[in-house]
């Protein structure tokens, strides 16, 4: 297993990525999210961090069914064998990004993505940060919208159909008090339930507003470090304002503004704790001019060592 170890505080530091595209739709119920990786490439994600001085390898997109060929089956949990052989494709190719001794950066798609992040990474003793809007905390008893991308947080961690909790056989692909989620705003009655008897630690927008970005970020890193060497983040556009980040398909009023989210990936590089990444829900059908796609791509540019002030990159 490879692992990332990333040099102290601050110093600046070349990282090899692998990209990969996962153009799916099918964990949620609007179109367009499959054109999420493709809208971020044109975005120039990929030559802006070379710019960084990273080396860069995009792999290109995962195959799979989209909702114009795949039948979606139980209204309970929607696509679920076709979510999970595009999950398993996603998995192989993190593990072979891993492998290779790359930085996995993966681009939705919708967050059901997430399970074949999690799983293609494989080992157990890792934390999370889990920036959403939603809770993503349902199972197929308690979803209103038989989304798999609702549940994908709650799969993670080992809770729901069995064939998501326990897919790859891996249960579960993270800690659970080493997992935070950032943004919350918008829960469903159970789910809000279920993430209070769990061991998950949740920052909503109230206490982002009443705390701010930095001790938030702070103490979010310290629960989701404790005691593991490799922190997964998972971003979903969702969390940022939709005044800011319109190109999504669930968005919700009163999100982090650019500068709380901007501020939030630049501490995470600081702390040099994040070994993998992904970005999802991108929505260029929902968007304006791709402002989404370029937001999301300002956010990695930051997580990845962009500064105010330029400072030179070390080799490794």
């Amino acid at each position: 297993m490879f692992l990332l170890f990333l040099p102290p505080f601050k110093e600046e530091v070349n990282i090899k990525l692998g990209i990969i595209g996962v153009p799916m739709d099918l964990g949620q119920r609007r179109r367009g999210v499959d054109m999420g990786p493709t809208a971020i490439r044109i975005a120039n994600l990929s030559e802006k961090l070379k710019e960084l001085g990273h080396k860069v390898y995009d792999f290109g997109n995962i195959a799979g069914p989209d909702r114009s060929s795949a039948a979606p089956g139980s209204e309970k949990i929607r696509y679920l064998e076709e979510v999970l052989n595009v999950c398993s494709r996603v998995a192989d190719s993190v593990s072979q990004n891993v492998a290779k001794g790359l930085f996995p950066v993966v681009l939705g798609g919708d967050q059901s993505v997430s399970i074949g992040t999690l799983a293609g990474l494989e080992r157990q003793r890792r934390g999370v940060l889990w920036f959403d809007a939603h809770g993503d905390f349902n199972t197929e008893k308690t979803t209103p919208s038989g989304s798999i991308h609702g549940m994908a947080l709650a799969a993670v961690l080992g809770y729901g159909h069995p064939k998501l909790a326990g897919f790859r056989g891996i249960k579960p692909k993270a800690v659970e008090k080493n997992t935070v989620l950032i943004g919350g705003r918008s829960f469903d009655r159970e789910e809000s339930l279920a993430l209070e008897k769990s061991n998950v630690t949740v920052y909503t927008m109230r206490e982002i507003d009443e705390l701010g970005i930095r001790h938030v970020m702070e103490n979010a890193i310290a629960v989701a470090s404790k005691g593991v060497r490799e922190v997964h983040l998972s971003f979903d556009v969702d969390a940022v304002d939709p005044n800011e980040a319109p190109g999504t398909g669930t968005p919700v009023v009163g999100g982090l503004t650019y500068r709380e989210a901007q501020l939030a990936m630049e501490l995470l590089y600081d702390s040099q704790k994040i070994t993998s990444v992904e970005v999802v829900e991108v929505n260029p059908f929902l968007d304006h001019e791709n402002r989404t796609a370029e937001l999301a791509v300002k956010l990695m540019l930051s997580l990845f060592g962009k500064q105010i002030l330029a400072r030179k990159l070390t080799s490794r």
